[in-house]
């Protein structure tokens, strides 16, 4: 099917957890483009809120089931965990359909790069729900860089850090490596491209993992990652979903000056509260959570971007109209999947 020509981008969104409740639903219903015509859930609990909230769509309990409509679809976004990607990804794509894969991508390079080998073939569009490229924090520091506010960059740290000792509550809890389980997974996905974005290609990487939760079996949930770009920029990258103190969110040195922010992107819990991202309070962050550039003892509050998790789909209707790139491209999804793979191979 490749490109779309006619509005609306009929779409099929797999799964109602999280990345499908809280992220790409609202995001398609809210922008023009799109119509939200089938989501899959095969939870009772599930499909009576998908009723609740979106009395248009209609509601399968299985992908076999939605992709029997393949016909009547644009558009399929797989909001599931990555152990599934790779089936769910090649039939999308062996019926001619556009997919959106939520990260982690895939479990392993190899699957990936058989993904995008697929989709070419097909002339289908294949993309990465890369959100975080959106982040109010993250398009800030983007700006500073444009205006060299900060000088020659020397250390990038960025963390996602959070106290929830207890877990998801889902299968990220216990899911192993082999099913592309762990924050390293799941947050080195957003924290390595976010690197990559800044500061370009990777020369060398270093990681370090850690399993302090209840399942011994589990992948890790605690990780760090340094990198050093071919630019001269160190990264260095923390997840932790069990720290009883977090750190900073971004911690930046240049030459001239540093750029240190607090406090995580308000999007995600402004959505899963049921916020619209039509508000226009949506993405915004107040002063009391700007960062602040400078040096010691003289620095300025930093007024932050807004918040624009809506432009990644924006940008896919432009692209599956042929009229623009994709938001994100497989291949660098699979960059941050080759460090992550390395990481463990030696950690």
């Amino acid at each position: 099917m490749g490109a779309v020509a006619a509005a609306p981008i009929r779409t099929a969104v797999v799964g109602f957890g999280v990345a499908g409740r809280v992220f790409h639903t609202p995001l398609i219903q809210a922008d023009a483009e799109y119509s939200l015509d089938v989501i899959v859930t095969a939870d009772p609990e599930r499909a009576a809120a998908v009723g609740r909230l979106y009395p248009h769509a209609r509601i399968v309990p299985t992908p076999e089931d939605m992709f029997a409509l393949a016909g009547e679809l644009d558009l399929v976004v797989l909001a599931t965990p990555p152990v599934t990607h790779l089936e769910l990804g090649a039939t999308a794509i062996a019926h001619g359909l556009n997919v959106v894969v939520d990260k982690p991508f895939v479990t392993t390079v190899t699957h990936g790069e058989e993904l995008v080998s697929q989709a070419s073939d097909a002339g289908v569009q294949l993309t990465v729900f890369q959100n975080r490229r959106w982040d109010a924090d993250f398009l800030t520091l983007r700006k500073l860089l444009r205006e060299e506010a900060l000088g020659e960059v020397r250390t990038f740290e960025s963390r996602l850090e959070w106290w929830r000792p207890e877990g998801f509550g889902n299968w990220r809890d216990s899911s192993t490596l082999a099913e592309g389980g762990g924050i390293l997974h799941d947050l080195g996905a957003h924290l390595i491209d976010q690197a990559i974005q800044l500061f370009g290609p990777v020369a060398e990487s270093y990681g370090e993992t850690a399993n302090h939760g209840p399942y011994p079996d589990a992948a890790d949930t605690e990780a760090f990652v340094s990198l050093r770009h071919e630019s001269g920029v160190r990264s260095r990258l923390w997840m932790n979903g069990m720290a009883a103190q977090v750190g900073p969110r971004f911690h930046v040195l240049g030459a001239k000056a540093g750029y240190t922010k607090w406090g995580l992107d308000s999007q995600e819990p402004d959505l899963a509260a049921g916020a619209s991202p039509t508000d226009p309070s949506y993405g915004v962050e107040g002063p009391e959570s700007w960062g602040l550039l400078g040096v010691d003892g003289s620095s300025t509050a930093v007024p932050a971007e807004k918040g624009d998790y809506p432009r990644f789909y924006t940008e896919l209707a432009a692209s599956l109209r042929g009229n623009g790139p994709l938001p994100v491209q497989p291949a660098e999804a699979l960059e941050a999947l080759k460090i992550i793979e390395n990481i463990h191979a030696f950690a």
